[in-house]
């Protein structure tokens, strides 16, 4: 279990059950042919890197399921699948572990 946080910040996000927090990567500035883009014309990335998870999701019997993911992985996920939530203006999302797509390996 880990929590997201900001290294100057005091707030920390802990998600809870399958819910995992990620750090969007950043969009590209250039194309391949070296025009630039201007913000509006940029396509959010739906990759990321995991900055904390939850427990894992309350089974039947009472149990929690393991999650497939951990800190640190670098995953695809749904695009429209996540929450945005903003830190200290630091932008993070947080979804279920089921809109995750795979892990990059």
């Amino acid at each position: 279990m880990a929590t997201a946080t900001k290294k100057k910040s005091k707030v920390s996000l802990q998600p809870l059950g399958d819910k995992v927090v990620v750090e969007r990567d950043e969009s590209l500035d250039t194309t391949a042919g070296g025009i630039v883009l201007p913000d509006s014309a940029k396509d959010k990335p739906s990759r990321g890197t995991i900055v904390a998870v939850g427990t894992g999701k309350l089974l039947d019997d009472g149990s929690r399921g393991e999650l497939q993911v951990k800190t640190g992985d670098r995953v695809l996920f749904t695009s429209y699948a996540p929450e945005t939530i903003s830190i200290d203006d630091e932008e993070y999302l947080l979804m279920s572990e089921s809109d995750i797509l795979a892990v990059i390996e």
